[in-house]
């Protein structure tokens, strides 16, 4: 039965009630009273009284009947839309694998979940080709990559090349490892969508990390005069991969280095609070348009180049560190104030038993 049909018949339902109760009502007062009245020998009641009566006894109730009715048959025959809408907004690119409610009224909404359904069966299975193209592209592209980086190496090393052919070898090897760079990030990214990336899931002091990396930041910031600050540097133990976590710290040492002004500052910051401990690295660059937030986790996406820096990469770090921090069970925010200060804050659970712990190997589903 479709839903015009349905809410016909409800409300057909509904107005046949408030008839017979409008009804009822002046059959009792202009028939029956008055009748009754007559036989009793009193005076029967004068009609605009009677009128007066039914009004307020009986029309003014079928009028509340009826609007109340109503808004029940519109609640009821909307609730679908309001279920329907409240699980699609819980489908995503990681959950695709979810399905919206059927009914068994086989109704206008109930076809259009089958069809929404079928639309995500699909998108579904494209996604997975899409997944299974990237996991097996980049692994195959790591081997000629291999071989051609071997082969440049050895050629550097030649005593017979010429300046020339040697700074053009060298040329060659830098955008050869930045492509092997690219590759090993795509690979980790189509690993982390495909469901089989790892971590080695063991007990991490977080604040020592934080130290080499800094100090790896005051070297690699000294040529642009970018000063190094730790404001606060708790000791925090975390259960975490120690090698992505470095990997996380870089890369996010890495934009604060690249995407700062020279004679800036690229500041450090780790507390604990609440059994989560926040790590904040914050650089004094040019900032980010509000308009670009929420995008700058996107996969290759680098932002409007008339707003920011001449910097290389390619848009897959920051993929990246949200991955490896909602792996770790965390949360990973920027906050930005264009011409300030770019911050941005890392949460992540601080580890309960740091010294019980044993390292585990840990399949990360995204």
């Amino acid at each position: 039965m479709t839903i015009g049909t349905r809410l016909t018949v409800w409300y057909a339902v509904v107005l046949l009630a408030s008839l017979l109760a409008l009804g009822s009502g002046l059959y009792y007062e202009l028939i029956h009273e008055r009748n009754a009245q007559v036989a009793a020998g009193r005076q029967a009641e004068r009609v605009e009284e009677e009128i007066r009566e039914i009004l307020l006894f009986y029309a003014l109730p079928t009028v509340v009947i009826t609007v109340v009715g109503g808004w029940w048959l519109t609640r009821k025959a909307l609730s679908p839309v309001s279920s329907l809408a409240a699980a699609a907004s819980r489908i995503s690119i990681s959950s695709l694998s979810e399905r919206l409610p059927r009914t068994v009224n086989r109704d206008e909404m109930d076809r259009l979940a089958e069809v929404i359904n079928q639309m995500l069966e699909r998108l579904e299975h494209s996604v997975d080709q899409e997944r299974e193209f990237a996991l097996h592209a980049s692994h195959e592209l790591k081997t000629p990559l291999t071989i051609m980086r071997g082969q440049l190496e050895t050629g550097l090393r030649d005593e017979l090349l010429t300046e020339g052919q040697r700074e053009l070898f060298a040329c060659h090897l830098d955008e050869l490892q930045r492509l092997a760079s690219i590759v090993d990030q795509l690979s980790l990214l189509a690993q982390a969508d495909a469901r089989i990336a790892r971590l080695k899931i063991e007990p991490v002091r977080l604040d020592e990390l934080v130290r080499e990396v800094a100090a790896d930041a005051e070297m690699l910031g000294a040529g642009k005069g970018i000063r190094v600050v730790m404001d606060e540097l708790e000791e925090a133990t975390v259960s975490g991969d120690r090698h992505r976590l470095r990997q996380l710290l870089l890369i996010l040492t890495d934009n604060g280095l690249k995407f700062n002004r020279p004679g800036g500052r690229l500041r450090f910051q780790l507390s604990c609070a609440d059994g989560q401990v926040a790590l904040r690295v914050a650089n004094t660059g040019p900032g980010i348009p509000q308009d670009q937030l929420p995008r700058v986790f996107d996969r290759f996406y680098r932002g409007d180049a008339a707003h920011g820096v001449a910097a290389g990469g390619c848009g897959l770090g920051l993929s990246i560190a949200r991955w490896i921090v909602t792996s770790l069970g965390g949360d990973i925010r920027i906050t930005s104030d264009p011409g300030q200060e770019t911050e941005v804050r890392v949460m992540l659970p601080l580890s309960r038993n740091p010294s019980e712990e044993s390292p585990r190997i840990a399949r990360i589903r995204t």
